[in-house]
């Protein structure tokens, strides 16, 4: 349930009403919005009454039921406006938003060595990207594929970090990594394999930095945003979205099955930022670019693209990896997309 403030309530009044919510057993949290605030009411709601809420105050303009299971997630939740998650990078914040341009993340599925990292992490950034991907535990099918480097990854991002002053996304596997991941990385990754790993999804979400929930191959949008959910009501209100294409019946010529209809979907109903990953979604690096150009048209906030210095020499996913030339010579036509949505980096509104 919801609580919709009128425009220029008073702060003590906004206080008071939260205060006596709070005694009777319920959990009210202010969502301070561009034009009105919002207050979200957690607990038993269900035998509420909207009208004796109604009268706590003149000053509430509507109060209403969200019907979805997933409240926090909801657009409702925060009365129709987007939210926006800010990270922190050595270059300074970057804002994930549908109000916002979009951010480019790139690099590689795993990290090899220190070398191709740094040099994979220089020329995306000198491309336009503002995040550099790169796995340090890696989640494989076959128990004999290569699994990352771990720790010493981690590591290696660190540099790369350093080097670069670009942000860094990497996965994790297991709750016991999430601390020393949280120490390198920017935003922590929950993989689509673990996106219903729920006690992984809880201690995520009991931890600050940001995270990015990957869609699980064979997800509802309904599965994915409850999974968003228990992140949210573990108290970590800055999660992204990323579509990476789900399983479907033709494994012949693509990877997987690119969701971008997810795009329009996820905008009506949930306030959390949209990425697209069309690596994973297609598969083969030679259809990778038209799909990118899709997501932007389509209206994604992010988007998340394998690039790596010989992708036939990589030890993990390199037939759907982008050399560092064709991703610049992606990033060119991504900007032509992206000036005319208004979404393209340094463009005015």
């Amino acid at each position: 349930m919801i609580i919709v403030m009128k425009v220029g309530s008073p702060q003590e009044e906004i206080n008071r009403i939260t205060t006596e919510l709070s005694s009777w057993g319920l959990t009210p949290e202010k969502i301070i919005g561009q034009h009105k605030v919002v207050i979200a009411l957690i607990g038993e709601t269900a035998d509420l009454d909207p009208p004796r809420i109604q009268e706590l105050s003149p000053w509430i303009e509507q109060v209403l039921r969200v019907e979805v299971p997933y409240k926090r997630a909801s657009r409702q939740f925060r009365h129709g406006e987007a939210s926006e998650v800010v990270v922190n990078t050595p270059q300074g914040d970057v804002v994930f938003g549908e109000h916002h341009p979009l951010v480019v993340v790139a690099g590689p599925c795993s990290v090899e060595n220190e070398e191709m990292i740094v040099e994979t992490a220089l020329r995306v950034k000198a491309a336009g990207a503002r995040f550099l991907r790169g796995g340090a535990y890696k989640p494989r099918t076959s128990p004999y594929a290569f699994q990352g480097h771990g720790e010493s990854a981690l590591e290696l991002l660190a540099t790369a970090r350093k080097v670069s002053g670009l942000g860094i996304i990497t996965e994790v596997m297991d709750t016991e990594d999430l601390e020393k991941i949280g120490q390198v990385a920017d935003v922590i990754q929950v993989g689509a394999r673990n996106m219903q790993n729920f006690s992984m999804l809880k201690k995520v979400g009991a931890q600050p930095k940001p995270v990015l929930l990957k869609r699980g191959m064979a997800a509802t949008i309904e599965d994915w945003l409850m999974a968003a959910e228990y992140i949210l009501a573990a108290g970590n209100p800055h999660v992204i979205l990323c579509e990476r294409g789900i399983r479907t019946f033709d494994r012949q010529y693509t990877r997987n099955t690119l969701d971008l209809s997810v795009v329009p979907v996820l905008r009506k109903l949930t306030h959390l930022p949209i990425m697209i990953d069309p690596s994973h979604g297609v598969g083969w690096s030679e259809f990778v670019p038209a799909m990118a150009r899709a997501a932007i048209a389509a209206g994604t906030d992010a988007l998340m693209i394998e690039v790596h210095p010989n992708p036939a020499k990589a030890l993990s996913d390199g037939p759907q990896s982008l050399t560092p030339n064709a991703f610049d010579q992606l990033m060119s036509e991504l900007a032509v997309i992206g000036q005319a949505v208004r979404r393209w980096p340094n463009q005015k509104s």
